[in-house]
């Protein structure tokens, strides 16, 4: 996998949660797939049979990868989108509350502010950013501090599936257990850009109301493509946002007296044209993964290495890790204590062809394994690390 990926021949590479390098087989499964729809005609009869095979192939895929079946898997352009389509069509009354953590992007929080705006909704806030040790008792205590924040008027929770700046996985199959049994029965948002193509996912996104996923992280698949596992109350209950023919049941004609317009499954939170040959790609990268192990070997791999990181960042004078046990995940985010600000740091180490980033809240620096790390680059990142 690492040898298929130019973007590791040249660097030193840790931002798989920003994004991840394209395969070279992936890059070839694009622009085959572009060669043959102009070769078809990108608007001929000819051509639609192709379209609709690489979209559907495409939706059965991450479906599986999700554990939900297609008519539950939206396509989409990314995670803000994911989380925001169906969100914004969830059935609000004014006066309910939102509760959203502590460690949410910014993405998804600007959109909870602006539709608590709009529809006159309050916001609290989950803690979960303290939450930095054991599994076991970070998940009693997620589930214990949603137990206290949780109001008779709270109708969404937003939780991420793997925080993306302290590395903490959170409990969302044992979360929507204890949502259900909420009078309100509050709908479960979850921001899974961190933990499709890093993590098992199919209990979660099975378990969660959204959970809207990219393809450009941690699948090592092309910028531009994800989805969102919805589940069978939102496809019910939810109304379409942003509409356009794909949201329709008949993308020809729009009966103007017909209040049945819309897909009656996840189709209804699609818009319009989108990509499709970036499909093949995601597909390959997909592959790629599998064929190097199981989403459980892999993340093994990823955990090893990263613990392995974790453990020499432990041993380094003026650094401290945030996690306080070894990291459940590939993301690593830690502290240099000094009077250098975190973005200096990551410039003065890209400077040495070693790739990291600065995250502002907490302020810290994160570098993030995968199985395409090795142990040698790990070495010169710590070695970097403790020069500066």
């Amino acid at each position: 996998m690492r040898d298929l990926c130019p973007a590791l021949q040249n660097k030193t590479y840790f931002n798989y949660g920003g994004q991840g390098p394209l395969p070279s087989p992936s890059l070839e499964a694009i622009t085959a797939s572009w060669a043959r729809i102009q070769k078809l005609g990108p608007f001929t009869a000819d051509v639609w049979p192709y379209i609709a095979k690489e979209v559907n192939s495409t939706r059965r895929l991450l479906a599986q990868c999700c554990g939900v079946p297609p008519h539950r898997l939206a396509l989409t352009e990314n995670v803000t989108s994911g989380c925001v389509l169906p969100l914004w069509g969830l059935p609000f009354t004014e006066g309910d509350r939102l509760l959203i953590s502590d460690c949410e992007h910014p993405g998804v929080v600007s959109a909870c502010v602006e539709l608590a705006r709009r529809q006159n909704l309050t916001i609290d806030v989950l803690p979960v950013k303290h939450l930095r040790g054991d599994q076991t008792q970070c998940d009693a205590a997620v589930v214990e501090a949603i137990e206290r924040t949780l109001t008779p008027r709270t109708r969404l929770v937003v939780l991420s599936h793997l925080l993306w700046n302290t590395g903490q996985v959170m409990p969302i199959t044992a979360v929507a257990k204890q949502l259900h049994q909420h009078p309100q029965q509050p709908f479960l948002l979850v921001d899974a850009a961190q933990s499709f193509g890093q993590i098992p996912v199919e209990d979660a996104a099975a378990a969660a109301d959204i959970y809207a996923f990219t393809g450009h992280k941690w699948a090592c698949g092309p910028e531009g493509l994800g989805g969102v596992a919805i589940s069978e109350r939102v496809v019910a209950e939810a109304s379409p946002t942003v509409i356009g023919w794909r949201s329709l049941r008949d993308e020809s004609k729009v009966d103007l007296s017909s209040t049945d317009l819309f897909h009656h499954d996840s189709r209804r939170f699609e818009v319009a044209t989108s990509c499709v040959p970036l499909m093949a790609g995601l597909r390959c990268s997909l592959q790629l993964l599998e064929n190097a192990g199981s989403a459980q070997q892999r993340w093994d791999h990823i955990r090893s290495l990263s613990g392995k990181f974790w453990q020499a960042l432990e041993g380094l004078d003026h650094v401290t890790p945030l996690l306080e046990v070894p990291p459940a995940s590939g993301l690593v985010s830690f502290q240099i204590i000094g009077d250098v600000p975190p973005t200096e740091h990551v410039k003065q180490l890209g400077g040495q062809g070693l790739w990291i980033r600065d995250l502002a809240d907490p302020s810290c620096l994160r570098a993030c394994t995968h199985i395409t790390t090795t142990d040698d680059d790990i070495n010169a990142l710590v070695a970097a690390i403790s020069a500066l």
